[in-house]
């Protein structure tokens, strides 16, 4: 480092000491030491300093007090401060609001890790953002309102698209001539027009450039190359790089009402197997429809709601079903639609292609009972997420603002927080599912966040992400030390932000389910529910608001089991959980308590009004038609009883106690019917 810096490192652990002060002045620092207050003023006696990096513990003072001492002679001296203790928010105002602490450093801190927060004190600051959304790289689809003051950004990658190809041919005739090095440099650059082409939205020249490198990664690989396929695949290459595409326009989904069963596509053209499907979907309370091209497929899944789509992976020839995967996603709002292969070998080469194809599964031929059902249930998950809550953290309204634009759909909420000492408040208000944060912020940064997090149980498990400038070594070392999932830098990209934030959440969604939901309903279990309620109760006391708390027994349910099968009262059960999973707020709660009773806790809503939502739950249930295990039909209806806090309680347990005997009372005067 030019012109070096002089710091004052005020630490009285002397092994500490040594580690950090050999590291810092590795890195072109002059280091002050000093093990005790008494120290330190001499130093600063005798030597100008640039900064200083304080313990929160020393021996006699604590280290608040000695900063407070130094800003009587040194009221603008940059200081870091380090501790093991000091973890609250309150803290954190304390130190950077009162006492001007530039950071928090947490104990135990690696040496790189402080190096970071030491240089940064240096580093001029970067020039302001962009205002609005423009602050972010916006790659997203031209109709998207959300991103169209910036599709610029896809025209101006497809304008070098040509320019990229000619290197790319010269680089080949070069290797055609015997020039390992172009070879090795025309495979790289294949490779990152396979992977950069497809996220600006230009899919059939990042497919084209998947093919060329297959082409030539036998020579990179020592064999020998097959230049008459490398010539094919770069004409075709040359062929979609040369027209101008424009990223097809998002389309919404159907606003129509969701089916309450899954609706499974099954592209096959080998009838035994679509019938087999159809028979297994019956099964499992599954809606198969079929197609025997590709061409009936995107005419179905346009006409109708769909959950995802199963198809062959050779439908028609040879990696046929890519293709028809391509054809679904290219149509107008299907663009998400989850897709699943089957094919008979299931070898690493189908696996593959179908994950490069975006298939999130691959079911082998021929399908078990078990195999079917888990590949249902998962494409309808994945197609019907529960609305997601992200919280942003960031003391740049602008940059807050450009967030929302880049992340806020059907599917996700974004929630924007400026002042990062409320975050404890924010979160106990929003109850976020995941955490955007900004890492250099004024007052704790997204990294003393993190810890403070993971140093507290609610908390541990929600996915954090944060957002920088920096992404050198000691930054991404220090992101993970400090509790962070993942990064992303600046500029955001927002197809990179999207997607990163979009696994999170389906990892996280998948986790919970796993502990939280019943398998046969898809409905909390009663451990959950009773968390869920309890916060949504605290939520209306704070609000004063109603809160109705529902308990739904199927009627004769022992009698379905005992006339028409086991196997026949799972599907009322699984049907029912499906419904009351589909016609509720994403704020309310509903779970299987046991057996045959559900519950349902309304937010809001008062014994009256939660009579009228149940009773039109009650209308569709009495219009389903149920199939037995031997082939006949049957129906079923369901009483309930509406407890309503605060008039009937304002605890959880008043409030099941009042709803169950209303339930009884409703069964004892003569069932299918609600009692409040």
């Amino acid at each position: 480092m030019s012109d070096a810096k002089t710091l004052l490192f005020l630490e009285d652990d002397k092994d500490l000491q040594s580690l950090v002060c050999a590291f810092l002045r590795e890195k072109g620092f002059r280091v002050e030491t000093a093990r005790t207050a008494a120290e330190a003023r001499t130093v600063l006696a005798k030597v100008p300093v640039d900064a200083a990096i304080v313990d929160g513990l020393l021996p006699g003072v604590t280290g608040a007090d000695f900063i407070r001492e130094l800003r009587g002679t040194l009221p603008d001296l940059p200081v870091l401060f380090a501790s093991a203790f000091w973890k609250d928010l309150k803290s954190h105002e304390l130190l950077t609001r009162q006492l001007k602490v530039a950071r928090i450093i947490h104990k135990p801190y690696r040496p790189d890790e402080l190096y970071l927060w030491v240089n940064q004190l240096f580093t001029k600051a970067l020039p302001p953002a962009p205002a609005g959304p423009r602050a972010l790289a916006d790659v997203d689809l031209v109709r998207d309102e959300l991103a169209a003051s910036l599709v610029a950004l896809n025209q101006e990658y497809g304008a070098r698209l040509k320019d990229k190809v000619g290197g790319l041919e010269v680089l080949l005739s070069a290797a055609r001539a015997g020039d390992g090095g172009a070879l090795d440099e025309a495979g790289i650059v294949a490779h990152k027009l396979h992977g950069t082409a497809g996220s600006y939205g230009f899919t059939e020249v990042s497919l084209a450039a998947g093919r060329l490198e297959d082409a030539l990664r036998a020579g990179r690989d020592g064999g020998r190359v097959d230049w008459g396929l490398v010539d094919v695949a770069f004409r075709e290459l040359a062929a979609t790089a040369s027209v101008q595409v424009t990223p097809p326009a998002r389309k919404e989904g159907p606003a129509a009402m969701l089916p309450t069963e899954g609706v499974l596509l099954v592209v096959d053209e080998d009838a035994a197997v679509l019938e087999e499907a159809e028979r297994l979907g019956r099964a499992h309370v599954v809606r198969v429809l079929s197609a025997r091209t590709a061409d009936e497929a995107v005419v179905l899944a346009r006409r109708q709601w769909v959950d995802g789509v199963l198809i062959h992976m050779h439908l028609g020839g040879e990696m046929g079903g890519i293709q028809a995967a391509h054809e679904l996603r290219s149509t107008e709002g299907l663009g998400s639609l989850p897709l699943g292969f089957t094919g008979v070998s299931g070898g690493l080469e189908d696996r593959v292609a179908a994950a490069h194809a975006g298939g999130s599964l691959f079911l082998p031929r021929p399908f078990t009972a078990t195999d079917f059902a888990a590949a249902a249930e998962r494409m309808v998950a994945a197609r019907r997420p529960e609305r997601s809550r992200v919280l942003v953290v960031d003391d740049d309204p602008e940059a807050i603002a450009a967030l929302v634009h880049a992340l806020a759909s059907e599917q996700i909420e974004v929630v924007g927080l400026g002042d990062a000492h409320r975050l404890m408040e924010a979160l106990a208000e929003h109850r976020p599912d995941l955490l955007l944060l900004d890492v250099q912020m004024p007052g704790p940064s997204g990294f003393d966040l993190c810890r403070i997090l993971r140093s507290m149980p609610a908390w541990q498990e929600l996915p954090v992400l944060l957002i920088t400038a920096h992404v050198g070594l000691e930054f991404r070392l220090a992101a993970f030390q400090a509790g962070a999932d993942d990064y992303i830098s600046k500029p955001v990209l927002k197809e990179e932000l999207r997607a990163r934030v979009q696994a999170r959440l389906e990892r996280a969604r998948l986790s919970r389910e796993r502990a939280e939901r019943d398998a046969l309903t898809g409905l909390m279990l009663r451990r959950p529910f009773i968390e869920g309620l309890r916060s949504r109760l605290s939520e209306a006391q704070r609000q004063q608001r109603p809160l109705s708390l529902c308990f739904l027994d199927v009627d004769r349910f022992k009698r379905v089991n005992d006339k028409y099968g086991h196997l026949a009262g799972d599907r009322v059960l699984t049907r029912l959980g499906r419904l009351l999973g589909a016609r509720f707020r994403r704020e309310d709660v509903r779970g299987r308590w046991g057996g045959e009773e559900f519950v349902v806790g309304l937010l809001g809503e008062t014994a009256a009004s939660a009579k009228a939502i149940l009773s039109r739950t009650m209308a569709e249930v009495a219009e389903m038609t149920f199939d037995g295990d031997g082939g006949e039909s049957f129906r079923v209806t369901i009483s309930a009883g509406i407890a309503e806090s605060p008039g009937d309680g304002t605890t959880m347990e008043a409030l099941l106690r009042v709803a169950d005997a209303r339930l009884n009372r409703a069964k004892t005067n003569g069932r299918n019917r609600i009692e409040m």
